[in-house]
């Protein structure tokens, strides 16, 4: 058995069955290298459309184009083996119709080889969902601050904080459930409310700024290294990566223009002639 085959990717039925159980952790990544790095600890890894505004600086996921969801995707899919990957539905490529977003969403997990997507809405996109999961593609709801939805917000708005709104997100939540979704990521919607959801869903709830008592986790990364100039509330910094970086580069700057990098030890010295002839004699030798 190859060591390729004998690795085993988690999987959307297996986060599924980890409702109520074991908290779920999860981190986005959007390349290769850091999906390498978070795979052995996370459940799934998030290929989120906030990759346009961490990666490509764009001001909300709005514009972020299908296209670059599919290669981010793929780059990830390639540096991980053991998490789930789950790819974000971008705006506007699955709201037109279910027929659409099935085109959508079968393009995005044929050429990443992620094993689920993940699209934003309630109960609008409840009829969706379940067109999609009846046709062999697993999602991931979104429920609560939905970023795609940023204009007609009026902004990134924490959801739930008056009584009177719990109704509709709660329906929302549980539409999603019923349509067939295999988790849901519940975002900036306030406590008591996002408790209240996970205890009345039946599948995992998937908090970020949300609650303690949701099925499981997940922070984008970058926030939670450090490496944002600006984060949100419920964001914990657990690493402080973007002032090593800025520390290292200031030091390879000021290196560079005192001339002491590199030094002889990053430079190739030329061999010595007789030695180089030698060696190529002895490979002449070892030829016959």
């Amino acid at each position: 058995m190859s060591a390729q085959n004998s690795i085993r990717r988690l999987t959307a039925p297996y986060i599924r069955s980890l409702k109520g159980g074991s908290p779920i952790v999860s981190l986005t990544a959007y390349h290769a290298h850091t999906a390498r790095i978070i795979d052995p600890y996370v459940d799934f890894m998030l290929v989120g459309d906030s990759l346009g505004m961490v990666m490509h600086g764009f001001e909300s996921t709005v514009p972020v184009p299908l296209d670059l969801m599919i290669m981010h995707g793929a780059a990830v899919v390639r540096g991980s083996t053991r998490a789930l990957v789950v790819v974000d539905m971008p705006f506007g490529s699955y709201e037109e119709s279910k027929e659409i977003a099935f085109r959508n969403a079968a393009r995005v997990m044929k050429e990443t080889g992620c094993g689920a997507i993940k699209l934003e809405g309630g109960s609008r996109m409840a009829e969706t969902i379940q067109y999609l999961t009846e046709r062999g593609i697993p999602v991931m709801g979104h429920v609560g601050l939905t970023p795609q939805a940023v204009n007609v917000m009026g902004g990134f708005k924490t959801q739930g904080r008056h009584k009177e709104e719990w109704a509709a997100i709660l329906k929302d939540a549980k539409d999603v459930s019923e349509a067939g979704a295999f988790s849901m990521v519940v975002e900036g919607v306030a406590e008591p409310l996002a408790a209240k959801i996970t205890k009345e869903v039946s599948v995992p709830t998937i908090g970020i700024g949300a609650s303690k008592d949701c099925d499981g986790q997940i922070l984008v990364l970058e926030d939670m290294l450090g490496l944002s100039p600006r984060v949100p509330k419920f964001v914990k910094e657990f690493g402080q990566i973007g002032a090593s970086i800025e520390g290292a580069v200031e030091l390879y700057a000021k290196e560079v223009r005192a001339r002491t990098f590199p030094s002889k030890d990053e430079v190739y010295e030329m061999l010595d002639e007789g030695a180089s002839k030698g060696t190529e004699k002895k490979s002449a030798r070892k030829k016959r």
